[in-house]
């Protein structure tokens, strides 16, 4: 099968993360996506609710979205949750699976700070999602990255692809917002249910987080 692999801290998930994640999947066919809450992320310092929060809520979103799956790999690890490590994993568990790591292209120019980043390249490929107002330095390494790299969907259709080390640029029409700013409307009551799935914010309700 073809796999979408979306990771994040989902502290909350929103709809930042849900409605690009199915376009990618339409976009490329892939017949599911896996979504991935860290445990300890290693970009971040803390996360602001317990990874048990943010598991049930991932979970409610899979319930809702049969377009998705639960991975826990991640959330299960107490280490660093190292993308390249657990891209080595899930093809040694999944050894006939092709992976496309998602991620959007401020994540992308970061990319050369990441643990082993190159390495990813020999592992999945990478569903490439343009948040809104973000551009690529057109001399950053990166972008001689996508160049090279970059295919479009007639690659994968050929018999001889590889099953890693492309680009894939998605084109979507992206939710403006971070889980930052989801969390200050929660804080001061702000309504959020236009970036918030509802049975996420009846979880949330429920079990008072973020206020």
């Amino acid at each position: 099968m073809r796999i979408g692999i979306l990771g994040g801290t989902f502290d909350p998930i929103h709809l930042g993360h849900i409605n690009p994640a199915l376009e990618v999947k339409q976009q490329l066919n892939l017949d599911q996506i896996w979504l991935m809450p860290n445990h300890i992320p290693p970009h971040k310092k803390t996360t602001v609710v317990s990874s048990h929060h943010r598991l049930e809520m991932v979970k409610l979103v899979c319930l809702q979205y049969p377009e998705f799956e639960l991975c826990d790999i991640e959330i299960k690890r107490d280490t660093p949750s190292y993308s390249v490590t657990t891209l080595s994993l899930l093809t040694e568990l999944y050894p006939d699976e092709e992976f496309f790591f998602i991620m959007g292209m401020d994540s992308f120019v970061q990319l050369p700070l990441w643990y082993q980043w190159q390495s990813l390249f020999n592992l999945c490929h990478i569903a490439l999602c343009q948040r809104p107002g973000w551009t690529i330095d057109t001399h950053s390494e990166m972008t001689k990255e996508l160049l090279f790299r970059q295919a479009n969907t007639n690659y994968l259709t050929s018999n001889s692809h590889s099953k890693h080390g492309r680009i894939f640029c998605i084109n979507s029409q992206l939710v403006d917002i971070s889980s930052t700013e989801v969390r200050q409307r929660l804080a001061q009551n702000i309504d959020i249910s236009t970036v918030l799935p509802q049975t996420t914010i009846d979880y949330i309700r429920q079990h008072q987080l973020y206020i």
